[in-house]
């Protein structure tokens, strides 16, 4: 093992920890699966989950890698020889997942640019982002810039890259995202049904629960949603927790850490939802929020900052600024999960791993590109659906291969190697555990049959 680092200290692992956390998960999927799943109860199940299943999977993982101070790749087989694969099969995610997630960081890059450079209407009009997509160069170029700053970011190493940059952009993207807000709130429009609204209609609909007409099917629908969301908004079962867990010093409050991270985490999927969803309603109406993803954030949006006339396009210029930040303290802690992995498993150094794997992922990244263009195909994917290549990887990350890991690791933990393993590593410079016997009930019980059930929702079985 070469160039190991650590973070300088707890308040630089919080906010890269954070930072992986709040990402394009939390901006285009959390404010759509919330206007879908009846507003406010969708907030109140998913902060019920982030405080119980959520704080569950990742004080687990933060404690594996900082027990072990390896990466996920190694980090399982160090407390159980029987349980090496889970850490090969995590390892695969970061993997699957690095090079579509730049190739969205290049859409992103390519929309700051556009209303910089004051083209608001043209974003808006219908056929720009699926013309800009399946065009065959552009997206690559994109995708070569945010990919590069990326790889450059982890070359520079933990301390030096990693942490400086975190404590840079952060405490930038939390005042975007605050004067955002604030912002959304206070706009007046009329709808395409013509009826007059304000900021403060849209966040009604955003946070008031809407348990009309709501059957018990519903109920769990919403419940399966905000467990998926999880997964995307506190990157666990990703190899990122147990990485960043690694660089941990052992006199760090664990437990401190790791709430400041669930609330940062969590305040900022909130808002995001107030970012968004006020300015979708007055403009377009409830309606507006039928689409998450790339619809939300390529189409709706810029659309949304057209209607709003110069304001729109300072509006929609700070927004995909702020998304952009978003988007690369996500990337890069992916391309962490994986070079950690490298350097552990393979003994490579820093530069050598963050180099190879920049290769790999720009080559993916190229076909992921493609796959909108020459080599386009419609490929059938669970519940009816049918995906590209970009989908397909998607599919495989989040939907099969996550669930895999979280129930192997609730497994590992609860049944083999114990509970007690994560409680003694988080209390041992005398710190308590909060919620310790919520803990054990959840890694041994609830969880795992949680998860389950999210799996099976997820490979279409029920």
């Amino acid at each position: 093992m070469k160039d190991r680092s650590s973070f300088s200290n707890s308040l630089g692992f919080v906010m890269a920890a954070a930072g992986s956390a709040v990402g394009l998960g939390n901006i285009w999927r959390f404010p759509y699966l919330a206007a879908k799943d009846g507003g406010g109860v969708f907030i109140l199940v998913y902060v019920i989950l982030a405080v119980t299943f959520g704080f569950t999977l990742l004080v687990t993982q933060v404690a594996i890698g900082r027990k072990t101070k390896q990466s996920q790749w190694t980090a399982y087989g160090q407390l159980s020889k029987n349980w090496k694969w889970l850490g090969m099969v995590e390892s695969m995610v970061p993997f699957v997942i690095l090079p579509y997630y730049c190739v969205i960081g290049g859409w992103v890059l390519k929309y700051a640019i556009t209303f910089i450079t004051g083209e608001t209407e043209a974003a808006a009009q219908d056929g720009y982002f699926n013309g800009f997509i399946t065009s065959q160069w552009s997206p690559i170029v994109f995708d070569v810039i945010f990919l590069g700053a990326t790889v450059f970011v982890i070359y520079k190493g933990v301390e030096s890259g990693i942490e400086r940059l975190s404590k840079f952009l952060m405490p930038i993207l939390v005042i975007m995202v605050i004067g955002i807000s604030i912002y959304t709130l206070t706009i007046q429009g009329v709808d395409p049904n013509g009826v007059k609204r304000t900021g403060l209609d849209g966040l009604a609909v955003y946070l008031i629960p809407d348990f009309s007409g709501m059957t018990f099917k519903e109920l769990i629908t919403v419940i399966m949603d905000a467990m998926g969301q999880l997964f995307f908004s506190i990157s666990v079962a990703m190899g990122i927790m147990v990485a960043y867990g690694s660089y941990v010093d052992d006199d760090a409050d664990l437990m401190k850490s790791v709430n400041q991270i669930e609330i940062f985490d969590t305040v900022v999927a909130l808002l995001a939802g107030v970012m968004i969803i006020p300015a979708v309603v007055v403009f377009m109406g409830k309606e507006g929020m039928s689409s998450g993803g790339p619809g939300l954030m390529f189409i709706t949006l810029p659309k949304v900052f057209s209607s709003m006339g110069v304001s729109g396009r300072i509006l929609g210029s700070a927004f995909f600024i702020m998304v952009i930040f978003a988007a690369l303290t996500s990337s890069m802690s992916v391309l962490e999960a994986i070079v950690s992995g490298l350097m552990d498993r393979l003994g490579w150094s820093r530069k050598r791993a963050a180099l190879t794997e920049g290769a790999i992922a720009l080559v993916m990244g190229i076909l992921v590109c493609l796959g909108y263009n020459v080599l386009y195909f419609d490929f059938p994917m669970p519940h009816g659906k049918t995906g590209q290549i970009l989908d397909i990887l998607d599919y495989i990350s989040n939907n099969f291969l996550m669930p895999v890991v979280a129930i192997g690791v609730c497994i590992m933990v609860g049944w083999f190697v114990g509970p007690d393993t994560i409680i003694k590593e988080v209390t041992k410079n005398g710190e308590k555990f909060g919620r310790k016997h919520l803990y054990i009930a959840m890694i041994r019980f609830i969880a795992p049959v949680m998860l389950i059930f999210l799996f099976l929702e997820s490979v279409g079985i029920i």
